[in-house]
């Protein structure tokens, strides 16, 4: 029988600009009796990266520009913060009432273009995505690599909310060492019967796994290891294999 692990990473310090993520997590995994293994998956959040490569903006810096304001004066939110959603969007997708969804630079559609205030310290600062996720999680792998000798995957996750569903969920915004979908189609069910539509988002679900254990409010804990679990490995996946072209999203 399979056993999956959900491990969470403790104990990690308060991430700063420069701070290497890699050396920290294998530190803390060996503190925790949990060192890393060949084959585990590295869950971590994209606020954790993005205080560690910079990307984080305080508001008191940013001048809004006319039409944040007349955004910000409809949804009753702060100028500063909707100029700096305005200024990672590619464009917007829907605005109502307060919500704010666009297409992100990076290609993702979400609300307030993954613009973060919980887990960052200072008042008026908030973080932005990683400028490219893939590539902080290969850099995050080899870091481990070189750390401990041992061949792990990486996802950067993000909590994204759901069309038509209440609630979020963490997917996967970054990923290096695995195959992000599983392709069923052409296998058979119990009955008989060929999968023809059949994808599986893996590291999106692994990443939703992992929020069990990692923390979003007062816990402290912006990573994960999941151990156990099989997967395709890839060296040249990326979380971007997982979008779907605009012109058949059926949300749109």
């Amino acid at each position: 029988m399979n056993v999956i692990q959900i491990l969470p990473i403790t104990n990690l310090p308060i991430i700063k600009e420069n701070d290497d993520i890699a050396e920290l997590i294998c530190v803390a995994a060996e503190k925790q009796e949990t060192p890393i293994r060949n084959g585990d998956i590295i869950i971590v959040t994209h606020v954790l990266v993005s205080r560690a490569e910079g990307c984080t903006v305080d508001l008191d810096t940013v001048r809004p520009s006319n039409f944040a304001q007349t955004v910000a004066r409809k949804s009753g939110k702060d100028p500063a913060a909707i100029e700096v959603v305005l200024r990672e969007a590619e464009s917007i997708i829907r605005m109502r009432n307060s919500s704010l969804i666009t297409l992100t630079k990076h290609g993702f559609i979400c609300a307030n273009s993954g613009i973060d205030k919980s887990n960052v310290p200072g008042e008026r600062t908030v973080a932005l995505l990683p400028q490219d996720s893939d590539k902080s999680a290969r850099r995050i792998r080899q870091g481990i690599k070189k750390q401990t000798g041992k061949t792990v995957a990486v996802i950067v996750s993000d909590t994204h909310g759901r069309p038509l569903r209440d609630g979020e969920i963490n997917i996967a915004i970054g990923v290096a060492g695995l195959v992000p979908l599983r392709d069923r189609r052409g296998e058979k069910d119990l009955f008989g019967y060929t999968l023809k539509i059949k994808r599986t988002a893996i590291a999106d679900e692994l990443a939703s796994a992992a929020e069990l254990v990692i923390g979003q409010a007062n816990e402290a804990i912006p990573a994960a290891i999941i151990r156990g679990y099989s997967y395709e490995r890839c060296e040249k996946a990326t979380a971007k294999d997982m979008l779907r072209p605009l012109d058949k999203e059926l949300f749109l």
